[in-house]
């Protein structure tokens, strides 16, 4: 079993809020059990300080603490999340390969920064 992972994300962010709740939808059980906990980071903005992440770095990425006080961010986190999930925990098994973590963090940042940028230009925070 994977140790509890805690996961900051945007809620102000229409496309992160809908993912994170069927995300939620899918880890039901883990939720429950307290294995996986989602948290607004503009609730808590100084929350992850103490990684030296402020409020619009999470705006910008997922940023999520294990039980170990290990720091997963972005594809990282993403990742994490994906093992815990009945159904993805082959998706993130493979993400989390050698050959494809590269490529996996590579294409989540240019995801995330262009969402960030689109959040920014609508309006949202």
């Amino acid at each position: 079993m994977l140790a509890k992972l805690t996961v900051w994300y945007n809620t102000k962010c229409p496309v992160c809020n809908a993912g994170i709740d069927w995300q939620r939808s899918r880890l039901l059980r883990a939720v429950r059990a307290g294995d996986v906990e989602f948290r607004d980071i503009n609730l808590e903005p100084a929350a992850l300080t103490r990684f030296g992440a402020d409020l619009e770095a999470v705006r910008r990425r997922l940023h999520g603490v294990d039980a170990e006080g290990r720091l997963h961010v972005g594809a990282d986190c993403a990742i994490e999340i994906w093992r815990r999930t009945p159904g993805d925990r082959w998706l993130g098994g493979l993400l989390g390969l050698p050959v494809i973590h590269p490529v996996a963090r590579f294409t989540y940042d240019r995801f995330a920064g262009w969402l960030y940028g689109w959040n920014r230009r609508k309006g949202h925070w």
